[in-house]
């Protein structure tokens, strides 16, 4: 199993070389760290090629022209050639037994396509921010992520997948979309192209808080405007990936079948697919089987101790206002934080 460890860098000068030394001597050996550079104009590049010109593990993409963080991943992506790609951002770093842990993961759950674990916050706070109490099957999540935007995920560098899933999903055209906030792209983009998502209950990343992070803490910048045109951003990368996986119109069909993928789902994943059920257009009969088998699953089944963390990037909306088919795409330009 070959493990690429993809770190994107924007004027990170002050730590870039922390991120890539913490891959560096993680207990198990990663097999390539591919740094992206997205024109730094800080001292950045000059740095990474005085530490890592010619090093046996560490492959400099430096870019010639500012895109952004979804470019970057693109960069690195196709620049790589791991079984698992890592993802971590420049300013954060990996525990040194991050790489042990994910790999020993996978090995034992080869269904796993996608993995996120907790996060130890550091710097100007300290915390441990989780998802879930414990580890967890979170099944498949194509219904729910493609009709009410559900966002199942973590920080970008709590992320690892198998190299299929971002088959999948990359290119995605909307680089302007998303300079910032990519990391939906792999969130959202990984439920829709069906990935099978694990949660590991181990802070094994430090998230780096230092007021100067694109996103983290910056509620005040988050205006009306700026929520309308992140909205329209999201619409138009579902409509894009559901139409590239030739998914049909009425997908929500089969919602009772995506939900009994989650061994022991919690109350709040049985209400989404419930609340889903209740809002789409179908014969009573078909309802009728639907509900019952939803609800047999959860009762049976059902995690009713577990606690959930809702979302902070959830936008609810209603099945009937998405045709995965003909929706156009909707002009958005989310600038670098």
């Amino acid at each position: 199993m070959k493990i690429s460890v993809l770190i994107n860098n924007y004027n990170y000068q002050n730590y870039v070389v922390d991120a890539i030394d913490s891959v560096l001597l993680q207990s198990v050996p990663v097999d390539e760290i591919i740094v992206v550079d997205d024109k730094s104009t800080d001292d950045s590049v000059k740095l990474l090629k005085e530490k890592y010109a010619g090093h046996e593990k560490v492959k400099l993409v430096l870019k010639n022209e500012n895109q952004g963080q979804l470019s970057s991943f693109h960069e690195g992506f196709f620049a790589s050639s791991g079984d698992i790609i890592c993802f971590l951002d420049a300013d954060d770093l990996y525990k040194q037994d991050y790489v042990e842990q994910i790999v020993k993961f996978y090995m034992q759950h080869p269904e796993c396509d996608f993995l996120f674990c907790s996060a130890e916050v550091f710097g100007n706070e300290e915390k441990i921010v989780d998802a879930y109490e414990t580890n967890r099957d979170l099944g498949i999540s194509r219904i729910v992520t493609l009709y009410q935007k559900v966002w199942l995920g973590h920080r970008t560098s709590t992320f690892s997948m198998r190299r299929q899933v971002l088959d999948k999903i990359f290119p995605i055209p909307y680089l302007e979309d998303w300079r910032i906030r990519a990391d939906d792209c792999l969130t959202y983009g990984s439920s829709i192209v069906g990935a099978r998502k694990f949660y590991l209950a181990q802070p094994l990343i430090k998230y780096r808080v230092h007021g100067q992070n694109g996103y983290y803490g910056r509620s005040h910048e988050k205006t009306t405007e700026y929520k309308q045109r992140y909205e329209q951003a999201v619409e138009r990368l579902i409509a894009y990936l559901s139409k590239k996986m030739n998914y049909p119109n009425n997908l929500y069909e089969q919602a009772h079948i995506e939900f009994r993928t989650i061994p022991h789902p919690l109350i709040q994943e049985y209400v989404n697919v419930k609340s889903l059920l209740n809002e789409v257009k179908l014969p009573l009969w078909k309802k009728f089987i639907m509900f019952v088998s939803i609800y047999t699953h959860f009762r049976t089944k059902g995690d009713f101790s577990g606690r959930f963390f809702p979302p902070a990037r959830q936008l609810p909306a209603s099945p009937q206002e998405i045709d995965v088919k003909k929706q156009e795409p909707a002009h958005s330009l989310l600038t670098r934080g």
